[in-house]
C-alpha cells in the first residue's frame, strides 16, 4: 500500500506490525476478489450461452454472480480504503487551509468508521440470523444465505479495522509532529 512517507515514518512498531499484516491480508483479498469478478463473468457468460445456444433453463448461475460480486465487493472495500480510493470531494481539501483539511479528513474518518461500524454489527446479526434460521435463498437452487452474508460481514469488520488503523495513525503521527 502507498501510505504518506510522513506517516509511515513515525508509526510505533505495533502499529506497523498491524497495518503491514492488514496490508498483506489486503493483497490477497483483492486477487481473489479478482478471480471472483473474472468468475462472475465466466458464470453469466456461460448462463447466456446455455440459454440461448441449448434454449436450456439455468437457475443458479445469476445467484452465483451475485455471491461472487457481493464477495468482490465487500472484501475489496479495505484495500480500496488503504489506498484512500474511496471517492471523497478533491475541490473541498484544495480550498481549504492545511490545517482544516486535516480536520475535516480526520472527522471524515470517524463518520465513515461509524456508519461503517453500524453496518458492520448489522452484518453480523444478519449472518447469525442466517446460520441459526438456516436461511436459503427462494431460488430452485436454494444455497444458503450464510454464504453472501458472510461476506459482507468479514468485508465490512476489515474495513472497519482499516479505518481504526487510519485513523489511530493520524493520531499518533499528530502527537509525535507536536512533539
Amino acid at each position: 500500500m502507498d501510505h504518506a512517507p510522513a506517516l509511515t515514518a513515525r508509526r510505533p512498531p505495533v502499529l506497523e506490525a498491524i497495518i503491514s499484516a492488514c496490508d498483506v491480508l489486503d493483497v490477497i483479498l483483492v486477487w481473489i476478489c479478482a478471480l471472483a469478478t473474472i468468475g462472475a463473468g465466466l458464470v453469466l457468460t456461460y448462463s447466456v450461452a446455455v440459454r440461448y445456444l441449448l434454449h436450456a433453463s439455468t437457475d443458479w448461475q445469476d445467484e452465483m454472480a451475485v455471491f461472487l460480486l457481493v464477495g468482490a465487493t465487500f472484501l475489496s472495500a479495505p484495500y480500496v480504503q488503504a489506498a484512500r480510493g474511496h471517492i471523497t470531494i478533491e475541490a473541498a481539501g484544495e480550498v481549504l487551509p492545511r490545517r482544516i483539511e486535516r480536520v475535516r479528513a480526520f472527522a471524515s474518518d470517524v463518520v465513515c468508521l461509524a456508519f461503517c461500524g453500524f453496518f458492520s454489527w448489522q452484518c453480523w446479526l444478519l449472518l447469525l440470523e442466517a446460520i441459526d434460521d438456516g436461511r436459503v435463498t427462494d431460488s430452485a437452487w436454494a444455497p444458503p444465505l450464510w454464504i453472501p452474508y458472510s461476506l459482507m460481514t468479514v468485508g465490512m469488520t476489515l474495513l472497519c479495522l482499516r479505518i481504526a488503523l487510519q485513523i489511530v495513525e493520524t493520531l499518533v503521527s499528530r502527537k509525535k509532529v507536536a512533539a
